[in-house]
């Protein structure tokens, strides 16, 4: 066992040193096929909503580097010595659209970062639309030691909501816009117009099983079930199907939609399916395919990117106005904040 720790040790060393002495003579490449990173957090993920995430991170980022070798890194998993070195040599990491900052990483791995990793990608990691996983304080000391060395001060971040924003410039990150998820970023006004307004007479709806609340979940399945002729659920979580078997007794009556985004994409066609459940990103996934939509949100997530955009969002503690959303016409106006979009594409031109 001694000695499987020293081997460590020394790779360890070594592999710091390397880093270093790679910072220190790494060559200008002259290729005119850019290498960038991207930290991806579908890879090792049994979150559905992470794959439509990267899916629109992916396309963004091939529009603004149509010609770049892109290479994929895991966020959600550590990495190994040969992934940190590869992932130190691109010229410029994304990681985008999910809510991997938090106050305290030297505690919650959202984001699977360790302080090696600041050897490695010393400013050379770029935001594009990330977000803070909960409300909490302001970030403790090591976060902010961790951000501000490998977060790049020589480009303007992008982050999802105001208060993500607020929260790094705390610490003193102050090149950053908030451009919302990119996710929404085709959510025009013209896209919106195209949304039906009047209700449908199927629904799919998505369950949270990390961020449950028992009797709010319940009424929401309660409510689908007396308003619509067809009730789906679309499995985006390990556990959803075993909670929603526990919470609701008329559970027969849910239809399952397999946890791929294909079945996902197939449903949402149908021209009288709408969208109401707590997954944040299912519901904007509806959105982009013109389906109509209440997102019914869990956390700070979906309410701050409500507050900023008029996204279709309600708290689950207002479960009881999702007839209001039933019943009557609901217009999706979603204001995206264009200027901010266009200024953090604009400095890769």
């Amino acid at each position: 066992m001694l000695k499987y720790y020293f081997n460590y040790y020394r790779q360890y060393k070594r592999s710091l040193q390397a880093a270093k002495r790679r910072r220190s003579s790494a060559p200008v490449s002259n290729s005119p096929y850019p290498e960038i990173g991207l930290i991806n957090p579908s890879i090792g993920t049994t979150n559905m909503g992470d794959f439509i995430i990267y899916e629109a991170v992916y396309k963004h980022l091939r529009s603004i580097f149509p010609t770049a070798f892109l290479t994929n890194y895991p966020s959600q998993i550590h990495t190994s010595y040969d992934a940190k070195q590869s992932i130190g040599s691109q010229m410029i990491n994304f990681i985008g659209g999910t809510n991997l900052l938090s106050s305290n990483m030297d505690e919650y791995y959202q984001w699977h970062i360790d302080p090696v990793d600041r050897y490695y990608i010393k400013n050379k990691v770029l935001l594009m639309g990330v977000g803070w996983w909960q409300y909490q304080p302001k970030p403790n000391a090591y976060t902010s030691r961790l951000l501000n060395t490998v977060l790049s001060k020589d480009y303007l971040h992008s982050v999802r909501d105001s208060y993500t924003l607020a929260q790094l410039k705390s610490i003193g990150i102050t090149n950053v816009v908030n451009t919302t998820c990119p996710t929404l970023w085709e959510l025009s006004p013209e896209h919106c117009a195209t949304v039906r307004t009047k209700k449908g007479s199927k629904v799919i709806t998505t369950l949270t099983f990390y961020k449950k609340n028992e009797d709010l979940d319940r009424r929401m399945l309660e409510i689908l079930v007396a308003n619509y002729e067809e009730v789906f659920l679309w499995v985006q979580g390990v556990e959803d199907v075993s909670y929603m078997r526990r919470i609701f007794p008329a559970h027969e009556q849910v239809k399952l939609v397999p946890p791929t985004i294909e079945a996902y994409n197939t449903i949402l066609e149908d021209p009288e399916i709408e969208y109401l459940g707590t997954r944040l990103h299912a519901g904007v996934r509806a959105i982009q395919k013109g389906v109509r939509t209440l997102i019914l949100a869990v956390d700070n997530r979906a309410i701050e990117i409500g507050k900023d955009t008029n996204l279709n969002v309600i708290s689950i503690k207002e479960v009881e106005k999702s007839l209001d959303f039933i019943k009557n016409d609901y217009v999706t106006d979603i204001k995206l904040p264009v200027d901010e979009i266009e200024r953090w594409k604009a400095q890769f031109a």
